[in-house]
C-alpha cells in the first residue's frame, strides 16, 4: 500500500471514529435529557445524612387484564430504623408521554423529601409512583376505558393502594393517603379521587385539566363516558361527600398554561360548593421547570394535612 493510500485509509478511519464518538455523544445527551430534562441529576445537599431509599415492585391487576405493572416506591428517611412506625402515602401519577421515575429524576421529589425531613419541616411520607400505561407513548388517561382490561383508575385506587398497604407500614385510611399528578396525571388524580371519594384525603393537580379528552380508543363513542370522567361535570355529584369528609383539593396551573381558564372555572365551582381547596397561578407555562419549582410546596401541602403516626 502506498503512503498516499495509507494516509487516505487513516483519514477515513479517523472520520469514522469521530462519527462514532459523535453518535455516542448525541445518544448520551439524549438519554440524559430524557432522564433529567436539562436539569442536573438530583443530589441531596451535604446536610442530609439519612436519605430515603427507592424500591421497585410489580402489582398484578385484573382491572388491566392481569398485567403485572411497574410501581416505584420511595421510602422516607428513617423508615428501616423505625419498625413500628406507620407512614402516610402520597401517590404520584405521571403525565403523557411519561414515566414514573420522572418524579424522582426530574421533579426531584425524593431530594425534596430528604431535605424537608432533615430540616424537621415536614413529616416523612411514602411516595408511590405507578406506571399508568402499556408503553411510554401509549395514552390511557389514568381512566377506566371502554375496552376490556382497560381499568386504569381501578388499578390505582384499588390494586395499587391494596398492594402498598399490604407490603409497607402505611396509615391505611383515607386520612393517610394523598393522590397527586402532573399534567395528565393531575387530571387522573382528580378523576380517580372523585370516583373513589373514600380513598384519598388530599388531592393535588399540577397543571392538570378537568374535562376528559375526546379519545375514542379510551372513552368510546358515548358522550356519557366523557361526562362521567370529567371532574368539572362530576363535581356536583360528589361535592357533598367531599365536604363531609373534608377532602382537601390543592391545585395550580401556570399563568401561561392553555388550561388556566378551565382551572379557574373549576376553582370557582369548588368555592361555590364549599369544597375545601387552594388554587393558585404561578408564573410559567406547562413545563418541567414549573413542576420542579413547585415540588416543595406540593409535598408540604400533602404532608401537613395527612394523618401522622
Amino acid at each position: 500500500m502506498s503512503r498516499r493510500h495509507v494516509i487516505a485509509a487513516g483519514a477515513v478511519a479517523l472520520a469514522c471514529a469521530f462519527v462514532a464518538v459523535g453518535f455516542v455523544g448525541v445518544a448520551s445527551y439524549a438519554r440524559n435529557y430524557w432522564l433529567y430534562r436539562g436539569f442536573p441529576p438530583p443530589r441531596d445537599p451535604a446536610y442530609v445524612t439519612q436519605p430515603g431509599t427507592q424500591e421497585h415492585i410489580q402489582v398484578p391487576s385484573t382491572a388491566i387484564g392481569g398485567r403485572a405493572q411497574d410501581v416505584y416506591v420511595y421510602l422516607p428517611p428513617g423508615y428501616a430504623d423505625n419498625p413500628t412506625r406507620r407512614y402516610p402515602v402520597l401517590y404520584l401519577l405521571h403525565g403523557f408521554p411519561g414515566r414514573p421515575l420522572a418524579f424522582l429524576l426530574t421533579v426531584r421529589m425524593g431530594v425534596v423529601e430528604d431535605e424537608l425531613v432533615a430540616r424537621n419541616k415536614a413529616q416523612p411520607v411514602i411516595l408511590v409512583m405507578p406506571f399508568g400505561s402499556t408503553g411510554t407513548f401509549t395514552d390511557k388517561e389514568w381512566a377506566n376505558g371502554v375496552g376490556q382490561g382497560e381499568g386504569w383508575a381501578t388499578f390505582v385506587a384499588r390494586d395499587v393502594v391494596r398492594a402498598i398497604d399490604s407490603q409497607y407500614r402505611t396509615i391505611a385510611t383515607r386520612s393517610g393517603r394523598a393522590i397527586a399528578g402532573l399534567s395528565e396525571g393531575g387530571y387522573g388524580a382528580l378523576n380517580i379521587a372523585f370516583q373513589h371519594p373514600n380513598e384519598f384525603g388530599v388531592v393535588e393537580s399540577w397543571s392538570g385539566y378537568e374535562t376528559a379528552a375526546k379519545i375514542r380508543s379510551i372513552f368510546g363513542e358515548d358522550v356519557r363516558q366523557l361526562d362521567a370522567n370529567s371532574p368539572l361535570l362530576t363535581l356536583p355529584k360528589v361535592a357533598r361527600a367531599l365536604r363531609r369528609q373534608q377532602t382537601f383539593i390543592w391545585f395550580y396551573t401556570g399563568h401561561g398554561d392553555g388550561d388556566v381558564r378551565e382551572n379557574r372555572t373549576f376553582a370557582g365551582d369548588l368555592r361555590r360548593r364549599h369544597v375545601p381547596h387552594l388554587f393558585f397561578e404561578p408564573s410559567g407555562g406547562h413545563n418541567w421547570a414549573l413542576w420542579r419549582a413547585e415540588a416543595e410546596a406540593a409535598y408540604l401541602a400533602a404532608a401537613r394535612r395527612l394523618g401522622g403516626a
